[in-house]
């Protein structure tokens, strides 16, 4: 439709006026006002509003909402079947059969209040049967629940059983037959409790002379116990060393292993790996006893010709002492007289083994490196045995400022001493380095802290017993961190049992799990470590680190 029309008005019988009309176009839609349907030709009719804009009600500085009246919209609408049917009656002149109709009575009425009664027994009765299932199944469950709690607690407690029953066994495994360091660390200490028990025994039921007799012979009866444990010593070191050289050549004879892309471990012999198995295979040969004549000839024979390759005077002394064992065994003198020059042999073959120059697999597995030059650098004197030592001898704390004794003398002292056990500390370092490894943050100052800096943390600050429980047996301790978002460090410890430490490692918030005063009590232990450590040169970095931290997580 155009903007503009033109209108002819009528003015008069014969005359018209043109009049132009303005279309002004609405900007809203026009309602539905309703119309009507011809009938007879199906025209739709709707009425029509007026084209003049709605009058606008005065703003009043208010917002007002328009609310719908709540009456019932109602709506009339026929409903008249598809089909016109009848029902046929019996009348005169006509008969229909009624046997299968059905008489109907009608049953008794109930009003709508009886009616709702009814169904809120029948919802009673409902719930009152699924409650009773529903409470059968939780009783089941927990139950079951109980039943698996109490298995695992009684699997757990057989298992804590099983493990101590172990533990005991190979401590008495350990002391029946003593094979290392340790194994005579706990000899040692057992020595010098039975020595305290029996001193107090006689101090307390004897007086005078009698006394003096049974220190007397409680001494001489320590002396003979210290003795047979030193022969025990020199057995399990002549057993230890054999292993040691045994290990020494087995790891010369090894092949190159590598992985390779697909996961697969390729090893390769090389010319040193091959000529350590020959040596190997020599030298176990050699150290064989109780081997038929022909057979020893023959490995000497092998010998000869290994070391003969190679022209100096220890190759010279070898070969000459085959010769003697040669001609003496053709003389038939008894394997007893010869255990002693074959001894010089096996000893003498070692060292030929040992050199680089015959043995280049054995270069970087040597202790001493070949050049003497290389260990200005990591060599100190013992000013107790008067030695000079590697480095790697010297037990150092982490505040000692000079170096002390060496590993052997600290042991020597101990065991003529105080004949303390430092066992259960070292499985306490062992254990606490083994889990700072596994949480992957770079830790550092754990693998700073040495024995005799844990020994002085367990016993002086911590007490030797648990920080919860009061439980004081050692080999069942362990220490972790107080607050496991930061490394660890002797201001960030706690010594648990180990079931407690696993509880303790999965919390989240320490200050809503734990009461005040022991959190208190934690924080002067802390302190003392703290003022303790702070002594060492190597731990202050780590400690101004430790604070600054604080200070920013108060302010936060």
């Amino acid at each position: 439709m155009p903007d503009v029309i033109t209108v002819r008005v009528p003015r008069g019988s014969d005359s018209f006026q043109e009049v132009a009309v303005k279309i002004e176009r609405p900007t809203y839609n026009k309602p539905f006002l309703g119309g009507f349907r011809n009938v007879a030709t199906g025209v739709e009719f709707h009425n029509a509003g007026s084209q003049t804009k709605p009058k606008k009600r005065p703003d009043k500085g208010i917002q007002l909402l328009s609310k719908e009246t709540q009456t019932v919209v109602e709506k009339n609408k026929p409903q008249q079947t598809r089909n016109t049917t009848s029902t046929q009656m019996t009348k005169i002149g006509l008969y229909v059969s009624n046997m299968t109709d059905k008489l109907i009575t009608p049953g008794k009425y109930f009003t709508a209040e009886e009616y709702h009664k009814r169904r809120l027994e029948a919802v009673i009765v409902l719930q009152k049967y699924f409650r009773r299932w529903h409470a059968i199944n939780l009783v089941q469950n927990l139950k079951e629940q109980k039943r698996l709690r109490l298995a695992r607690e009684a699997q757990e407690e057989l298992q804590k059983k099983r493990e101590k029953e172990e533990k005991l066994r190979r401590e008495y495994e350990k002391k029946l037959n003593p094979k290392t360091k340790e194994d005579f660390e706990l000899l040692y200490h057992d020595l010098e409790l039975w020595m305290q028990e029996e001193t107090e025994r006689i101090n307390r039921t004897l007086t005078g002379a009698k006394r003096k007799a049974a220190l007397c012979a409680l001494l001489e009866e320590e002396t003979e116990l210290i003795a047979c444990i030193g022969m025990h010593k020199l057995d399990a070191n002549l057993e230890n060393q054999q292993k040691a050289i045994l290990h020494l050549l087995h790891k010369c004879a090894q092949a190159r292993t590598w992985k390779a892309f697909d996961g697969k471990i390729t090893e390769m012999d090389t010319q040193n790996s091959l000529r350590g198995k020959e040596l190997l295979e020599i030298y176990r040969s050699i150290k064989t006893k109780d081997i038929p004549k022909d057979e020893r000839i023959s490995v000497l024979l092998a010998l000869k010709c290994t070391v003969k390759e190679h022209e100096c005077k220890l190759t010279q002394e070898i070969v000459a002492l085959i010769d003697r064992e040669m001609d003496l065994m053709s003389r038939e003198v008894k394997e007893c007289n010869l255990e002693g020059l074959r001894e010089r042999i096996c000893t003498l073959f070692l060292q030929f083994i040992k050199i680089p120059e015959f043995n280049p697999g054995i270069a970087g597995l040597l202790k001493a490196p070949p050049d003497p030059l290389k260990l200005y650098k990591n060599v100190y004197f013992c000013h107790s045995c008067e030695k000079y030592l590697a480095s790697t001898e010297f037990l150092l704390p982490a505040n000692s400022r000079t170096i002390g004794r060496c590993r052997s003398c600290y042991q020597l002292d101990n065991e003529a001493r105080k004949r303390e056990a430092y066992l259960k500390y070292r499985l306490i370092l062992e254990d606490l380095r083994k889990s700072e490894v596994d949480y992957q943050d770079d830790s550092k100052i754990v693998f700073l802290v040495q024995l005799p800096d844990l020994q002085y943390l367990i016993e002086n600050i911590w007490n030797c017993q648990s920080a919860l429980s009061a439980y004081n047996d050692l080999y069942d301790l362990v220490m972790v961190r107080w607050d496991k978002q930061r490394e660890w460090s002797p201001w960030n410890t706690i010594l648990l049992t180990k079931e407690e430490a696993d509880a303790h490692l999965k919390l989240c918030n320490l200050q809503k799990t734990y009461e005040a005063p022991f959190i208190f009590k934690i924080e002067q232990k802390h302190i003392r470590a703290k003022n303790y450590f702070a002594q060492i040169p190597a731990m202050s970095a780590f400690l101004h680190g430790t604070n600054n931290q604080a200070n920013i997580n108060s302010y936060k």
